[in-house]
């Protein structure tokens, strides 16, 4: 399940992930919110929280991704990836060599601080 945060400035989203994300949750929350937010700004920043409860992706909601990120590649200035979960923070970490803004990962005790990441200058 994904919702949205709702207290990021204009030019930020955030999304928090529980329990399984499937590609409805990525099709009805995460695209229309993204592909609106760029329809307004050419850059995105994005704060992403993975709950203790994440147990992970669906492969559509993979697949939905990577389509996403592969239009939208340059517009994301940057991504905060807030998590305790050891599996994801290497693949977040991989995700920064893949993008051409900036990743950083954040444990949850920091997650006031990704936020400030996220929003500085906006």
């Amino acid at each position: 399940m994904i919702e949205q945060m709702s207290d990021l400035p204009a030019g930020a989203l955030g999304f928090r992930a529980h329990g399984q994300v499937t590609a409805d949750d990525f099709k009805n929350v995460i695209m229309p919110d993204i592909e609106a937010a760029f329809a307004l700004y050419p850059k995105l920043r994005v704060l992403f929280e993975l709950g203790p409860d994440f147990t992970g992706f669906d492969p559509g909601a993979v697949w939905d991704e990577i389509n996403l990120r592969v239009r939208h590649i340059s517009g994301l200035e940057r991504l905060a990836v807030v998590t305790d979960i050891g599996w994801l923070r290497p693949v977040a970490r991989l995700i920064d060599l893949a993008l051409p803004g900036e990743v950083r990962v954040f444990p949850h005790a920091e997650l006031d601080q990704a936020r400030r990441w996220v929003c500085e200058g906006l």
